[in-house]
């Protein structure tokens, strides 16, 4: 009987094989790469705005508090973005002619307020409450990352769920004293100092924390 395979079958198909599990593995990693990438998660890209508004300015060098525009931070779960008065408040007075603050100008005299572009902006299906986090310690800059060190402002993390989960696995990691919650400049606490804070702040345990009605509702 003749053969079905020709001698060179026996060295062409470990070859194929071999080189398809090291092709899926190659596809595998550049799909890592990717969603891990600046590209994807948007970590260290500045976000163009109406304005060039510079956190480095106006916390770093003013001292400016978050609170000033980020109204709603202690009190609703949108932090709030500042109107158009708010930044007239300082820019009546000051660089009133500078061409950059032009739609500051024209947002004043028309009435529609700026357009800023979010820089951490959550998908639809996920439920995010500034101020609960804000209540029981955790600060701004375990997010938002150093600001006052921005001259523009980009993200420092990719909120991606697993990202978000780590933090509520071991919230003791974050968790600070409420006093330095707008702090920027303040470090995470150690971990004795972490679990004790925990209790201080009244912190729920982990198994609460991981429940999927807290984010996704």
């Amino acid at each position: 009987m003749a053969q079905l395979f020709s001698r060179t079958s026996n060295t062409v198909a470990p070859a194929v094989l071999v080189g398809t599990i090291l092709l899926l593995c190659l596809a595998g990693v550049c799909v890592y790469a990717v969603f891990w990438s600046p590209y994807m998660t948007g970590v260290k890209v500045p976000v163009r705005q109406p304005v060039p508004f510079s956190h480095q300015h106006h916390v770093g060098g003013l001292g400016i508090d978050c609170r000033y525009c980020h109204t709603g931070v202690e009190t609703s779960a949108f932090a709030g973005l500042p109107p158009t008065h708010t930044c007239m408040t300082c820019h009546s007075q000051l660089w009133t002619e500078a061409p950059m603050l032009d739609p500051v100008r024209q947002s004043l005299l028309t009435g529609r307020p700026l357009r800023w572009n979010r820089v951490h902006n959550l998908p639809d299906y996920v439920y995010f409450d500034h101020h609960i986090h804000v209540a029981k310690g955790v600060g701004c800059v375990s997010c938002h990352g150093r600001v006052d060190e921005m001259p523009l402002t980009w993200k420092t993390e990719s909120l991606y769920m697993k990202w978000c989960l780590d933090c509520h696995r071991h919230p003791e990691g974050v968790i600070r004293d409420p006093k330095k919650v707008f702090d920027l400049t303040s470090r995470n606490p150690s971990r004795k100092a972490g679990l004790e804070r925990l209790k201080l702040n009244q912190v729920r345990a982990s198994p609460f924390l991981l429940d999927c009605g807290n984010c996704h509702r």
